[in-house]
């Protein structure tokens, strides 16, 4: 008899190592290491391509708007316009999988995910309405950052940015790196 092989995951990083260097950058609040970072995530991006998990696309472009606000190269309305197209594409792509199942209202699908609603609404005014006060697109950007910290990036190999109980913990450290770990 053969000996079956176990699956493995192929993935954009080289390790662990990289994996936790990146997300260390990216949620610093340094600048120059965010932009590291997100200079990591883009070559992950090249070699990953449509594998790239959501969730680390959604960050490195809030990431990427926080990093262009501090550097203060652009102006009100287009921080708003940046920040807005981020906050937007992050609610779509969360809830895109589950809308091709069947039609559920955003608000419902955000409750689901634990998402805020003020955050949906949010997005429905960017897309549909009058464009909201930098302000408060820079709140929704730290909640989603947040949301993503504690929802995918802290769950990543039992990381500590976010800190649970030992039965969280363990749950972690059995989460894999790939895609599929954040539907």
């Amino acid at each position: 008899r053969r000996r079956l092989k176990p699956l493995r995951t192929v993935v954009a990083w080289r390790g662990r190592a990289e994996w936790d260097q990146v997300m260390v950058g990216l949620y610093c609040g340094d600048s120059r290491l965010q932009q590291d970072a997100l200079d990591r995530v883009s070559a992950w991006k090249s070699r990953y391509g449509q594998k790239m998990p959501l969730a680390v696309d959604c960050t490195a472009e809030l990431i990427r708007c926080k990093v262009l606000d501090s550097s203060g190269r652009l102006k009100s309305h287009e921080l708003i316009l940046s920040y807005g197209l981020a906050l937007v594409r992050f609610v779509n792509l969360i809830t895109e999988r589950k809308q091709k199942m069947a039609s559920i209202p955003l608000r419902q699908l955000a409750r689901e995910v634990d998402i805020p609603i003020w955050v949906v609404d949010l997005r429905h005014e960017l897309t549909h309405g009058k464009l909201p006060r930098l302000a408060l697109c820079r709140k929704g950007c730290d909640v989603v950052l947040d949301w993503l910290r504690k929802t995918y990036w802290s769950r990543q190999l039992g990381n500590n940015l976010c800190e649970g109980s030992e039965d969280e913990e363990e749950e972690e450290a059995n989460t894999e790196l790939g895609h599929d770990a954040w539907e």
